[in-house]
């Protein structure tokens, strides 16, 4: 007969568990949030000219393309992705180029700064760079938890 002692460890409850589904999940979070970066990265291109409105934006300096991370969120064990704020005061940009809006621009020609605001039409590249790899997801989840 198998006592309490026996099918305690048995239970999904049990650290050993929690720790592979734990470890599990940092890693395959990880990997996909890697892979939406690269996607984001990729759907940008650095050139001078605008890009249209509705499609990814281009970046002119290549910073938008060069300042897009991830990182696994322990806390909440959630990945975040997206373009960090660089050294501007409101750090407006990247939101108004995802989803439209005001922004202000500081311009400086041959005299003292002038700040305009401006309306940017939508130029999303993180929320496509998302629905194009969340099909591949549940593969990345297949076997991942080891014992």
């Amino acid at each position: 007969m198998i006592g309490l002692k026996e099918m305690k460890g048995s239970f999904f409850d049990a650290p050993k568990v929690v720790r592979a589904v734990d470890k599990a999940t940092r890693r395959v979070l990880s990997k996909f949030g890697a892979y939406v970066r690269t996607a984001a990265k990729s759907s940008i291109r650095k050139r001078k000219k605008a890009s249209a409105a509705g499609c990814p934006p281009s970046s002119h300096t290549g910073l938008l393309k060069k300042f897009i991370f991830f990182g696994y969120d322990t806390a909440t064990r959630s990945v975040v992705i997206g373009p960090i704020r660089l050294n501007s005061t409101d750090g407006t940009a990247p939101a108004a180029l995802e989803y439209g809006g005001m922004t202000r621009i500081t311009t400086r020609r041959k005299g003292p700064r002038i700040t305009v605001s401006a309306k940017i039409v939508s130029r999303p590249f993180m929320h496509p760079a998302l629905q194009k790899e969340l099909p591949k997801l549940p593969a990345t989840w297949a076997d991942s938890i080891k014992p």
